[in-house]
C-alpha cells in the first residue's frame, strides 16, 4: 500500500476533521465491531517488566488457532489497548493470520493500580523488558511491532534497543511517531488549543486516579492539576524523574536528527504533512538508516487517515501491509 493509495474525498481532507473524527466514539464502535467479528481468542495478562514494574495487556489469537507470528502493538499517550486504532489494527492483523499483543503503558487503560511510580515518556526500559517477556511467554516464529503517536516513538526506540536486549524483531511500523517532543509541545501551545486541552483533560483524569490510589506518593494538589500542559509536564519532570529540566527530559526520548540512523531493524514510518500535533519539518530533517522507509501523505491529520464516510482507515491497513510482508522482504 503506497501513499498514493490514500486519497480521501475533498470533504474529508481537513486535518482537524481527520484528527478529531479519527478518535471519536464512532471510530471506537467501529473498532469494537471489527475486532469482535474476528472471533479472536483474547486473554488479559500481567507482564513482569523488571525492577518490580508490572504492565497489562491483551493477547489476541486468530479464531482458527493458526498464527504466522506475533505483532506487539503500542498505543499513544493517554490511549490504551482498547483505543480504536489498536482494535482496528489488531483486527486487520488477525484477519491476515497474525496474533497480536496489545500492551498498556504504565498508568494507561485500567492499569494505574499496578505500579506506584508515575508514567513518563522515558519509561522505555520497562517497555523493552516487557517486549522480551511477551516474546518469551508467547513464542512465535516471527515477531513484529507497531505503534501510533507516542507509541510510534516507543516502537522505534524499542527497535533501536532490540539487538542489545536479545529481542528478535523482524520489522516495525510507526504511525505519526513523536520525533522531537519539544517541537510537539510547541505545536500544541501555539495551535488552536484543541489538542492541548484534550491531552490536559485526559492526563488530569489519569493523575486524579493515580492520586486516589497512592495519595502518599504524588503530593499532587488541585492547584498543580489546574496547570497547563507545559508547567504540568515540568512538575512531573522535577518531582518524579531524575532529568532535572524539561529540556533534558525531552532530549531523553527525542528521535530527531540522526537518532534513527543506527537503526538495525527494518522500519517503516507513516505521517501526514498536515499533522497538527507532530510537525512535518521534523520528518524532513531525519537521517534514516538504509533499512528505514518514510512515507508522508498530503492529508491524514494526526493518526486519522480516514478514507471515506464509513470511517475506514488507511493507517491500520498500511500497518498490516507492512508487517505482513514475507520475512526478508
Amino acid at each position: 500500500m503506497q501513499a498514493a493509495d490514500f486519497a480521501p474525498p475533498w470533504w474529508l481532507r481537513d486535518a482537524h476533521l481527520q484528527t478529531v473524527v479519527g478518535t471519536s466514539l464512532l471510530r471506537g464502535r467501529l473498532g469494537e465491531k471489527r475486532l469482535a467479528a474476528r472471533a479472536a481468542r483474547t486473554t488479559p495478562h500481567i507482564i513482569d517488566a523488571g525492577d518490580g514494574v508490572r504492565l497489562s495487556g491483551l493477547h489476541d489469537e486468530p479464531a482458527n488457532g493458526a498464527s504466522k507470528g506475533l505483532a506487539l502493538l503500542l498505543h499513544g499517550w493517554e490511549g490504551s489497548v482498547d483505543s480504536s486504532y489498536m482494535r482496528l489494527t489488531a483486527a486487520e492483523l488477525l484477519g491476515r493470520g497474525w496474533s497480536t499483543f496489545r500492551l498498556n503503558f504504565r498508568d494507561h487503560g485500567d492499569s494505574h493500580h499496578l505500579n506506584e511510580q508515575i508514567f513518563h515518556s522515558n519509561c522505555i526500559d520497562e517497555v523493552v523488558r516487557a517486549a522480551v517477556e511477551v516474546a518469551r511467554r508467547f513464542p512465535a516464529p516471527r515477531m513484529l511491532a507497531a505503534g501510533y503517536s507516542l507509541g510510534g516513538n516507543f516502537t522505534l526506540r524499542l527497535a533501536l534497543r532490540a539487538p542489545d536486549a536479545g529481542l528478535r524483531l523482524e520489522r516495525v511500523a510507526a504511525v505519526c511517531p513523536v520525533l522531537d517532543p519539544a517541537h510537539t509541545m510547541h505545536a500544541m501551545d501555539r495551535g488552536v488549543g484543541l489538542y492541548r486541552r484534550y491531552f490536559e483533560r485526559k492526563w488530569r483524569a489519569s493523575l486524579v486516579r493515580k492520586r486516589a490510589l497512592f495519595p502518599h506518593l504524588l503530593h499532587l494538589d488541585d492547584r498543580t492539576l489546574a496547570q497547563r500542559l507545559r508547567p504540568l509536564t515540568q512538575w512531573l519532570v522535577e518531582r518524579h524523574t531524575d532529568f532535572g529540566t524539561l529540556e533534558n527530559y525531552f532530549d531523553g526520548y527525542t528521535l530527531a536528527g540522526e537518532r534513527l540512523a543506527a537503526l538495525q531493524v527494518p522500519a517503516e514510518i507513516l505521517t501526514a504533512a498536515d499533522d497538527p500535533v507532530i510537525p512535518v519539518e521534523d520528518f524532513e530533517h531525519l537521517v534514516l538508516a538504509p533499512g528505514t522507509r518514510l512515507t508522508i501523505t498530503p492529508h491524514g491529520g494526526h493518526c486519522g487517515f480516514l478514507r471515506n464516510a464509513r470511517l475506514d482507515g488507511f493507517a491500520e491497513a498500511w500497518v498490516a501491509d507492512v508487517l505482513d510482508r514475507p520475512a526478508g522482504a
